[in-house]
């Protein structure tokens, strides 16, 4: 029997990215916290997600710049020693010392699936723990299709292809976002033949089409077979592997890897004994992270713009608002971020979102090796563009998208201008350092017809 007492001033289900952050910092606001987790403290991000894949794709980067910068020999990539990395990166999937370390800050963490009882209380196992303040940071879960014979053909989803033991010889790819993207081209270069099918007309649904059209050129430079409009209508298995039927045409490889988003880990929960009926994103939470009374939720389980750094943004609100300060969630300066080569990202609204909402939008989008001279010193034949929206009647970014490299370094050059409502008077008195990437910016204010 565990003789630590069942009161707690908090209890925070999901000890993902989210989960820590409000964790971590209860504690020094007094409060007395718990700590529910089914699987690993750290989450999806920590193991299987954002850290495994970037450390993965970092090898590759390196490669595709070797070849691409004048006088420098193309490298190797030495798998066995990549992969012990990679396995250093995710702690060998290995949490005590997480589990000590936030023991050793009065945080009681007990492992296990969390579900609400009732309000004030949560199970885990035959544990019952109680507190006014409950946080429900629980995640989310790869979403499954149900295409006709994927389940009996078998596929992997993010987690075998971030902690595979040998790269497959050869991928097919299901989904054209984020996830998708990164898996083909990290697979791909590392010697594996790849198909990548998206089922709308373009990578990247979300974002500008033009995005979508470089980013499939750099995917087919890469050797990757794309194809966009390519819904998957069913999926057979076979000795040498599985193949994907779609309109049009078919493709093989040894492995199949799905990545056509994810949903919102709620079933678990009982939020029905608290009134709680979350919706097809998750959890609906106010601008305070407050899901109902007594009850926050933060993280991929709200559907937010389901990103880590979301989640982390989030945590911070729920504890801000839990110790009664004043805090207010605001997501339109939020950046979205592609970590492919080159690098997609964006802030804020598209241009035709933008007008979508009313805005009488100046827009312009330039070429960064017409614009600027740090893509040349970068590599020999440079890529990659930058386009910006401005609300014409405020003069103010409203939005802004970059392909190229270290794209998620200087997007934040246009996060932080649509957060603090910079004027465009000011944005192009502002002096960047020569030669930097973000000297685009200013020759694209420049360019604007205002």
């Amino acid at each position: 029997m565990n003789a630590q007492p069942d009161r707690f001033d908090a209890i925070v289900i999901g000890a993902g990215p989210a989960g820590e952050v409000v964790a971590s910092r209860l504690p020094g606001r007094g409060l007395r916290t718990a700590l529910v987790e089914q699987e690993l403290i750290g989450g999806e991000c920590a193991y299987w997600a954002c850290i495994p894949s970037k450390t993965l794709l970092r090898p590759g980067e390196v490669i595709g710049e070797a070849r691409r910068v004048r006088g420098v020999g193309e490298g190797d990539v030495r798998w066995r020693e990549m992969a012990e990395y990679r396995d250093f990166m995710i702690r060998n999937l290995d949490d005590a010392k997480q589990v000590e370390e936030y023991e050793g800050t009065g945080v009681t963490v007990i492992k296990g699936r969390g579900s609400i009882r009732r309000p004030g209380e949560v199970q885990v196992g035959e544990r019952i723990l109680r507190g006014d303040r409950i946080v429900i940071a629980s995640g989310s879960e790869p979403l499954i299709p149900p295409i006709d014979g994927l389940r009996e053909a078998g596929y992997w989803t993010n987690r075998e292809a971030t902690t595979f033991e040998q790269p497959p010889e050869s991928a097919i790819v299901l989904g054209g976002g984020p996830v998708g993207i990164e898996l083909s081209q990290m697979l791909r270069r590392f010697g594996a033949d790849v198909h990548l099918l998206e089922a709308a007309d373009r990578l990247l649904a979300r974002e500008d089409e033009r995005v979508s059209e470089l980013l499939i050129e750099a995917l087919r430079a890469d050797g990757i077979d794309v194809h966009v409009g390519a819904e998957v209508s069913s999926v057979s298995a076979g000795e040498s592997g599985r193949t994907a039927h779609f309109a049009g045409g078919q493709v093989s490889a040894r492995e199949l890897i799905v990545a056509v988003g994810r949903a919102p880990r709620v079933q678990a929960l009982s939020l029905g004994r608290v009134g709680i009926k979350p919706g097809k994103r998750g959890i609906e939470v106010d601008e305070r992270c407050r899901a109902a009374e007594g009850i926050w939720a933060v993280g991929d389980v709200t559907g937010e713009m389901p990103f880590t750094h979301t989640a982390k943004y989030q945590g911070r609100i729920a504890v801000a608002d839990i110790a009664g300060d004043t805090a207010r969630a605001q997501y339109a300066a939020i950046p979205r971020v592609v970590f492919s080569d080159p690098e997609v990202a964006a802030v804020g609204m598209t241009e035709a979102q933008a007008r979508d909402a009313g805005i009488d939008t100046a827009s312009t989008r330039l070429v960064l090796g017409e614009a600027i001279a740090r893509p040349w010193t970068y590599e020999a034949e440079p890529r990659g563009e930058l386009s910006i929206v401005v609300d014409r009647a405020r003069r103010l970014l409203v939005g802004a998208w970059a392909v190229g490299p270290l794209a998620s370094e200087w997007i934040h050059y246009a996060a932080l201008a649509i957060r603090a409502e910079v004027p465009v008077e000011v944005l192009s008195d502002t002096v960047a350092q020569f030669p930097s990437f973000t000297e685009a910016y200013q020759k694209a204010l420049e360019a604007l017809d205002l």
